[in-house]
């Protein structure tokens, strides 16, 4: 299936490695012009490098800026006034005892997977609007409808980027504009798989995995960790003009973890 993005701009946040790397290259596979973003040049230079390297320096763009810091949007406007495609994939998480988690805590993590998206969409989406085409992606996880108490705000940040999602969706009525969130489960991301192996010293690669599986995702049915080529492919979906009907959605790509139908 060819997605067509030729003659879109996308910007993704956090796409220096990762599921936001593999989104950046499955956009520039379909066509897309695709701002490649990072907190550091250190990070961004090689990741634009590489994949100006097989799609050409034209269609790559970078920007470095740390979105979670008030302000840093308005630079990224100036820089690029339009963006047809934005993908929120910016985020962190952590593992902390909700007793021992202090209000900074809290706040850091609202700023990077909260407010980082909220500002960008407030940046973005109008001049979608007024145009009347255009794609919000907000990249949440499955733990916004499974939280984890060693997670609470990472869940919690999660779950409000549903919510955000879908009232952003309510303001595209009439317009080709679409909304809509995608929750990943498990990835394997280089940090992820370092940190299974880290705790399985001795065991294969293959092994780690399933012993992961089996202590923390026991309900999942493909019962291994995705790729985040996986992940990317249904965000590729969602900016396409195939998805055109699917608009405030939670799409939920997480190997059926989460055991519900809704």
């Amino acid at each position: 299936m060819h997605l067509n993005l030729d003659n879109k701009t996308a910007l993704v946040s956090a796409s220096t490695s990762g599921i936001g790397y593999a989104i950046a290259e499955r956009l520039l596979q379909e066509g897309a012009t695709v701002i490649i973003h990072g907190r550091g040049e250190a990070t961004v230079a090689p990741a634009v490098a590489a994949l100006a390297d097989k799609y050409g320096a034209a269609r790559v763009q970078s920007l470095v800026a740390d979105l979670s810091v008030p302000g840093t949007e308005q630079e990224a406007a100036a820089r690029f006034p339009q963006v047809d495609i934005l993908v929120n994939n910016m985020g962190t998480y952590a593992l902390k005892d909700f007793f021992s988690m202090t209000d900074a805590d809290w706040q850091a993590m609202f700023d990077t997977n909260v407010w980082s998206g909220v500002r960008l969409a407030r940046t973005y989406m109008k001049g979608m609007l007024e145009r009347g085409h255009g794609r919000v992606i907000f990249i949440s996880s499955e733990v916004a409808l499974t939280p984890m108490a060693s997670m609470a705000h990472y869940s919690a940040s999660k779950a409000t980027q549903l919510s955000i999602s879908r009232s952003l969706a309510e303001l595209t009525k009439g317009t080709a504009v679409t909304v809509n969130a995608v929750l990943p489960g498990p990835t394997e991301t280089d940090s992820l798989k370092s940190f299974i192996q880290s705790v399985n010293p001795g065991l294969s690669y293959a092994e780690a995995e399933r012993k992961f599986m089996d202590e923390n995702r026991p309900s999942s049915l493909i019962y291994r960790l995705a790729k985040p080529a996986e992940v990317a492919s249904v965000v590729g979906f969602l900016a396409s003009e195939h998805a055109a009907v699917i608009n405030g959605a939670a799409i939920r790509a997480e190997g059926g973890t989460v055991p519900t139908i809704a």
